[in-house]
């Protein structure tokens, strides 16, 4: 499994923009599951996650691991994460592009709001560690890129420093949870051109 996967064609941003499909994504995160587990997951039958489980596959973000038959066979997540790099030259690309980060966003959102919602059911060393942070800053877009690049660098060395956890659950620590890391570098409309 990769850690991350660029996605190059709109079929396969089409293919994610399915809020069971990004919910069986979601709970592959903790490990393999069959579809009968998944569907106790995320709320949907074992037939529904296994449909949407083979679209997955038929876009490579998925796999069977090879063990079980049927419903019973567990089913791995191909890459931990994707990006989508922008392709202006491309209008189809680019509409299912915003149609996935409009799905992802709210996701997103739903998740801190149940975090911030429910904080006080955590130990007190992880509301000590969870964080939000927002900063404004004025930027040319070069400097954009250059530190949303500097922000991914340091996310990815501790994706690869604990990558192993992630396929082999019992090498995780006591008191593991699985956090998201939620970066967004973009400009502020203020009404003044662009």
């Amino acid at each position: 499994m990769s850690d991350r996967r660029t996605l190059t064609d709109a079929r396969s941003l089409r293919a994610l923009s399915h809020p069971v499909r990004l919910a069986l994504l979601e709970a592959l995160l903790s490990g393999p599951l069959t579809a009968t587990q998944a569907g106790e997951l995320i709320g949907e039958s074992p037939t529904t996650c296994s449909f949407h489980l083979r679209q997955l596959a038929r876009y490579d973000f998925v796999e069977e691991t090879g063990e079980g038959r049927g419903r019973s066979r567990p089913w791995r997540l191909t890459a931990t994460g994707w990006n989508a790099p922008a392709r202006p030259d491309d209008p189809e690309f680019t509409r299912a592009v915003q149609a996935l980060d409009q799905v992802m966003l709210d996701r997103h959102m739903s998740r801190i709001r149940r975090f911030v919602d429910t904080v006080s059911t955590y130990p007190a060393e992880w509301q000590a560690a969870a964080t939000g942070h927002t900063s404004v800053l004025h930027v040319t877009a070069a400097e954009a890129a250059e530190m949303t690049a500097a922000l991914r660098e340091v996310t990815d060395r501790f994706r690869e420093r604990w990558a192993d956890r992630h396929e082999h659950p019992e090498r995780r620590p006591d008191g593991t949870l699985p956090v998201e890391v939620l970066i967004g570098v973009y400009p502020i409309d203020t009404g003044q051109p662009r």
